[in-house]
């Protein structure tokens, strides 16, 4: 009997976002026949939309410090990011002809900040590979003969492969895909998945209509945020009023601890430094200087340079009496309370915590339920804030199953 080549298997990747291409990369370099399929009419849309404002492709921070962005999971995403950090995977866009910089706040970005060219000259590669991309096929479980079933626009077909590599993503940005459907198909075959939960959202705050109003949209720029009664210090950023509460940059760095202590509490309370820049003791002397016949809102301007959102955000939160003691305006000032009460919904979060748990897979991401079918990407049971660490991650638990895929073929497993 003749000796299997590798180029003898298929690959069956569900899922044509970063970590299901990744995966594809891996493979199909190495002879496998590679079929990509993709609910959506394109692959790669929630990667194209992400990158819509500038594609931050990962961080240049040292991987020590990186690694920590993971939070309760650091020790699986290490270990998922030893072979494939940041500079790897700049190294690897670079191959793809993609020149990179870092921007002041130290992330990574395309040199012309989009995301476009990148997926070209990735999905030009693909193809010269040999690998086939079907859309418009979505994913519907497995047939008893362990066939993978899709419904397509010719109706429903099966498809048999010798590996599956899962990356289906997790249940925000439904319309671009990622909406969870595959959770209930995992369960019932012994797989334990976490229940998915928004990360990197917003939170409702109880604003007036007055305030939510004027300010929905506004920017709240160089200002710090910590969590009240945590012991930790501020951590400086920027976030934007919305209709409903807050959101952005910031308010994301935090979104773990926010939506854990309001799934148990209820609520959580936030505190904003509206001027990082200046001192309390600074502000309750400049606040003092007698205003004359000047509002107060011209005197917060003209002495301190405080206006606009910042201001109004001071008037919702306070009390009148507080506006006439610069002792106490100082304080609130640098420690803004704030109280969140409610999650904005999963289908509006940037991405999405839980999913497949990290011992439901062995190291090379093989469910230990289902041997040859591997997961790879935001499905995984992990979590970070923006800033690159997402998309990081993907790319990493992508190469990685990649890798365990070609594994378990070279090993001989299938027969």
């Amino acid at each position: 009997m003749p000796e299997k080549t590798m180029s003898s298997y298929r690959a069956a990747i569900v899922g044509g976002g970063p970590a299901g291409l990744m995966a594809a990369d891996i493979l199909s370099q190495a002879g496998v026949q590679v079929d990509v399929y993709d609910t959506m009419p394109s692959v790669g849309r929630k990667f194209l939309l992400a990158g819509i404002g500038g594609m931050n492709i990962t961080h240049s921070e040292p991987l020590e410090r990186f690694n920590t962005r993971y939070g309760d999971r650091e020790p699986d995403m290490t270990r998922l990011l030893a072979d494939f950090g940041p500079n790897d995977l700049c190294d690897w866009i670079h191959g793809l002809g993609i020149e990179t910089f870092v921007g002041s706040s130290g992330r990574i970005f395309p040199t012309d900040m989009k995301a476009a060219p990148l997926l070209r000259a990735w999905l030009s590669r693909l193809r010269e590979q040999g690998v086939h991309l079907h859309v418009r096929h979505r994913w519907m479980g497995w047939m008893p003969d362990g066939a993978l079933c899709f419904t397509t626009p010719a109706g429903e077909q099966t498809r048999l492969a010798d590996v599956t590599i899962l990356a289906l993503g997790g249940g925000s940005w439904a319309r671009l895909g990622s909406d969870g459907a595959w959770v209930p198909w995992l369960h019932q075959r012994g797989v334990k998945v976490k229940p998915l939960q928004p990360a990197n959202c917003g939170f409702d705050v109880n604003w007036t209509p007055h305030f939510g109003g004027r300010f929905a949209g506004e920017p709240l720029k160089t200002v710090a945020l910590r969590v009240a009664g945590s012991g930790t210090t501020f951590k400086a950023g920027e976030f934007v009023i919305t209709a409903t509460g807050v959101e952005g940059s910031l308010i994301y760095a935090f979104s773990a601890q926010l939506r854990d202590t309001i799934l148990m509490n209820g609520w959580v309370d936030i505190e904003v430094d509206l001027m990082p820049g200046w001192t309390q003791a600074r502000l309750e002397k400049e606040l003092s200087h007698p205003r004359g016949s000047r509002s107060l809102s011209s005197h917060m301007q003209s002495r301190i340079g405080l206006k606009g959102v910042k201001a109004g955000l001071l008037r919702e939160c306070l009390a009148q009496e507080d506006f006439n003691n610069p002792a106490r305006l100082a304080y609130a000032i640098k420690a803004l309370p704030l109280r969140l009460h409610a999650i904005r919904p999963l289908d509006e979060a940037i991405s999405s915590a839980g999913g497949v748990a990290f011992e439901a897979m062995d190291e090379q991401l093989m469910l230990r339920a289902l041997p040859g079918v591997f997961c790879a990407g935001e499905m995984l049971d992990w979590e970070a804030p923006t800033g690159g660490y997402l998309l990081t991650g993907c790319f990493a638990s992508g190469r990685v199953a990649g890798l365990g895929a070609l594994s378990w073929l070279q090993a001989g497993v299938v027969a």
